[in-house]
Parts: structure tokens; C-alpha cells; sequence
């Protein structure tokens, strides 16, 4: 045995002990979900919990559990590492596949943390390509399958307007040329605006209503700004890029790690999820779903679900005061990703709302996610208690994951599409009733 894997078990007994103590001690606690959440008080962590599931992946024949009166498939099957979807309008699915890359261990909780993303197949070697999908026959499984972009910098969030499809690659957004029909892109890209590679690295897009803009979500760095402010400098934020004029601004900040992006339509609002920060509880503070506004301030790293000071951070009373209270919380660590708008009706029994692919926790005692959930809205506003779509990614003793969600989409067919880059599958959820 090498010495990394004396170290390594080392690493993982102290883990296990220090989740045990937190388990009696009381840090698990139910899920703090919905508009007014009961939010613990924080309990700053000398050792950060560390637990996640050994990444296992799905036997054949084995899928998810769909809600009563729906059912589940594979779409496709066999990809590496699937992140995020985007529909082109010929019914064409695009699936990013992607991978977060080993960064520097410089430490004992450097290398805990790169010992527990490995084992859940989180970090390796990125395919850093875009494969096209497409049902030619219309039975809900994809039999065609193409290489359509590749050579890519860690690709995820994708935009099509007019000619033109738009891919955020971790270090930038990047403009290529694209016709009806096609099944490979061979062109160069133009890149439009630069990021900061490193930490939160998804760069996900939304394109505005008038197909004038994009707005670009962008992730912290670090988990609460430890590598100080100036390392911080247009992270935690959500960015509106004119696609005219090539300006850049922020639309909104304090958002640690905002990805998934959808317009309400009632009141024409930007939604966002947002992963809140480690290290001080089970459940605080929750993940969660908001509404953003133009030029809103969401608290972090100073704070959070309003004025709540985070104490382990330098303090911007200004800031502190400004900041806005989230629209509903999601529970603690569940990893809230994925994002999108479900119609009425698009799902039997399921009535307007948002879908919300949670990825799971690596940081808690008890693990929450795993699983893709319905956030009722009525009159613009969540409604209700989060509802299960897709539960059984995780294995009752929580030793091992099947699979992870992470972006959602409406198919083409009107079916649900959700990214597994765990299970390496493009699940499809529609109707018991429905074909395919």
C-alpha cells in the first residue's frame, strides 16, 4: 500500500467520525424548503464534512424512479460526463459533455476534497465536446449520434439565435456558425468575452426574450472568498452580454454559484438556482431558486437569506444592507443545477413551475439531492412544497450513487430531458400514456 493510500484512508476515517459526531450532535436536520425556511443557526466547521457516494453508474434495465403516472427512459445511453441539453428547433438535443479538471492541492482538505471527487467520478480528463442527438423515428430514443462540436475549453451552457449558436466555455463565450439540419460544426469559433477560469468553472446562458442578449452565469472562485475580493472580481454573478455593441455588464451579484437560468412567463422575471456556501451546517444555508433583478445584490460572500452575517468573512456593511432575500429555499447542500420552466400539462398532474435538476451533496451528514424536483408557481410566484419527479440515483445506504442529475429540458416531443453525468444517460420522463 502506497503512502496516498494510507493517507487517503486516513482522510476518509476522519471523515467518517467527524459526520458521525455531527449525525448525534443534531447537525441533520430536516431540509429548510419554501419561501420562509427555517433556517438553522450556523455552526462554523473546523473540519468540513466530507461525504459522497461512490460513483457506480446503472446496471441494464435499471432507471430512476418516476413519479406516479410517469415514466422514464433512456434517451441515449453511453455518453461521457453529460451535463447540459439545449433544444434546437429541428428537434435536435445537444448534450455538453464535460468534466471538472484537477486543480492544485495544496493541503490536507485539498486533497480530502480531490479523494472524495474522484471516487464520485467528479473530476478527470473533460471530453470538451458538444454531441448532437436526434429521434429520427420519433420513439423517444435517440438513434442518431454526432460529434457536433469538439476541441472545446470545459463547455456547458448553449444558446441558438438565428445563424449563430453560442457556447459558454469556462474561460469564454464563444460564437459559431450553424445551419438547419447540420450534425457537425467544423467552422472556428469567435470568441465574444473572456472569463476567469477556476473555480465554479459552468459558464450556463439564457438568451433574452428578444434574442438581443445573453446573460451568463458565473460561479465564485472560492467557497467564501478566501482567496480575497480582487480574486473574486466578475464571479458570484450573473453577466448580460449585448450581442450587438459586445458590452459586458453585471447584471446582478452575490449569487456564489448561480447556473441554471429560465424565464417565468407570467411576469417575464429571470429565475436563476443558486449553490450557497460550505462549511457551517447541514441546512445552512439552503440552496435556492430566486427571481433576479436588475442590479440586485444576493449576499455573497458577506451574508445570506438576507441579512444573516456570515461572521467568517471581512464585512461590507453596505453591502449587507443591500442584500436581497432569495424567493425559496431548496434545502441545504442539495446542489441545485439544473432549471427549467414546465407548462401546465406538459407532465400529467403537473401544473406550472420549475424544474429543477439537484445534483447532491458532498458536504453534509445525512446526503440531500439526488433527484429532480417540481417547484409549483402560481401567479408568477412559487406555491407549494417541491414535488419528486426522478428519486433512485442514490442507494438506500447512501454508499453509492447511480447516477446524478443535472440539466433539464423540454424534448422536442414535449417529454422532460434530464442530463446524468454520473449514469452517462440523457433520461427522458414523459406520461405513462405517452409513446416511447
Amino acid at each position: 500500500m502506497g503512502l496516498s493510500d494510507i493517507f487517503g484512508r486516513l482522510v476518509a476515517l476522519i471523515g467518517a467520525v467527524v459526520i458521525l459526531w455531527r449525525r448525534q450532535d443534531g447537525d441533520a436536520l430536516d431540509p429548510a424548503y419554501g419561501s420562509a425556511p427555517k433556517i438553522p443557526t450556523a455552526k462554523p466547521q473546523g473540519i468540513p464534512t466530507l461525504k459522497m457516494p461512490t460513483a457506480r453508474g446503472w446496471s441494464p434495465k435499471q432507471t430512476p424512479t418516476a413519479a406516479a403516472g410517469l415514466k422514464v427512459n433512456a434517451f441515449a445511453a453511453g455518453l461521457k460526463h453529460p451535463r447540459w441539453i439545449h433544444v434546437l428547433p429541428n428537434g435536435d438535443v445537444l448534450v455538453a459533455e464535460a468534466l471538472s479538471e484537477p486543480g492544485g492541492i495544496s493541503s490536507v482538505f485539498d486533497y480530502a476534497m480531490f479523494s472524495t471527487m474522484k471516487r464520485a467520478a467528479a473530476v478527470g480528463a473533460s471530453p470538451n465536446r458538444i454531441t448532437l442527438l436526434r429521434d429520427a423515428d420519433g420513439d423517444g430514443v435517440a438513434e442518431i449520434r454526432e460529434v457536433f462540436l469538439d476541441g472545446l475549453n470545459q463547455p456547458f451552457g448553449m444558446a441558438l439565435l438565428g445563424d449563430t449558436l453560442y457556447v459558454g466555455n469556462t474561460d469564454g463565450v464563444v460564437a459559431f456558425p450553424y445551419r438547419t439540419g447540420d450534425t457537425r460544426i467544423t467552422a472556428p469559433g469567435r470568441r465574444l468575452t473572456d472569463f476567469k477560469a477556476g473555480g465554479h468553472w459552468t459558464r450556463s446562458l439564457l438568451a433574452s426574450r428578444d434574442g438581443r442578449k445573453l446573460f451568463i452565469g458565473v460561479g465564485s472562485l472560492s467557497n467564501i472568498g478566501e482567496h480575497g475580493m480582487a480574486a473574486e472580481e466578475g464571479r458570484a454573478a450573473i453577466h448580460e452580454l449585448d450581442l450587438e455593441s459586445a458590452e459586458r455588464r453585471i447584471f446582478a451579484a452575490g449569487l456564489r454559484n448561480p447556473v441554471g437560468m429560465a424565464w417565468e412567463p407570467t411576469t417575464g422575471a429571470l429565475w436563476t438556482v443558486v449553490n450557497e456556501r460550505d462549511g457551517l451546517g447541514d441546512e445552512t444555508p439552503p440552496d435556492y431558486l430566486t427571481s433576479v433583478r436588475d442590479g440586485g445584490f444576493y449576499g455573497w460572500p458577506y451574508c445570506y437569506w438576507g441579512q444573516t452575517v456570515d461572521d467568517r468573512v471581512p464585512q461590507d456593511p453596505a453591502l449587507v444592507a443591500a442584500a436581497i432575500a432569495p424567493d425559496y429555499a431548496l434545502g441545504g447542500h442539495t446542489a441545485s443545477l439544473g432549471l427549467c420552466w414546465l407548462p401546465a400539462g406538459t407532465l400529467p398532474g403537473f401544473t406550472d413551475g420549475m424544474v429543477i435538476g439537484q445534483h447532491g451533496s458532498w458536504n453534509r451528514s445525512t446526503l440531500s439531492g439526488y433527484k429532480v424536483v417540481f417547484v409549483p408557481f402560481v401567479n408568477g410566484r412559487p406555491a407549494g412544497l417541491p414535488r419528486d419527479i426522478l428519486t433512485g440515483f442514490l442507494s438506500p445506504d447512501e454508499r453509492a450513487s447511480y447516477g446524478r442529475p443535472v440539466g433539464v429540458a423540454i424534448g422536442p416531443d414535449g417529454s422532460l430531458l434530464v442530463a446524468d453525468d454520473v449514469g452517462d444517460v440523457i433520461w427522458r420522463v414523459t406520461g405513462e400514456a405517452a409513446r416511447g
